[in-house]
């Protein structure tokens, strides 16, 4: 009983509310909201992003991670 209390909302893609059918490799600041700061990228279950944009973000990370847009690694590994 007490589990359906505290129910949790279910989250709502962004780029879906947005109505955005392509995540772009060159927007840093939007890409920036979906990696850890040690540089990880943050799993679907926590974002609420949907299957088909999940995998267009992860690609678009790591074209930008390759390209400097993005880092590998946080700056502080120690």
């Amino acid at each position: 009983m007490a589990r359906d209390m505290t129910a949790k909302r279910r989250r709502v893609c962004r780029f879906c509310e947005a109505k955005e059918d392509y995540v772009d490799y060159k927007d840093e600041k939007r890409l920036g909201r979906f990696i850890t700061e040690q540089g990880k990228i943050i799993p679907k279950r926590i974002t609420g992003t949907c299957a088909r944009h999940q995998r267009q973000l992860v690609t678009a990370i790591k074209r930008a991670r390759h390209l400097a847009l993005l880092p590998f690694v946080s700056e502080s590994i120690r």
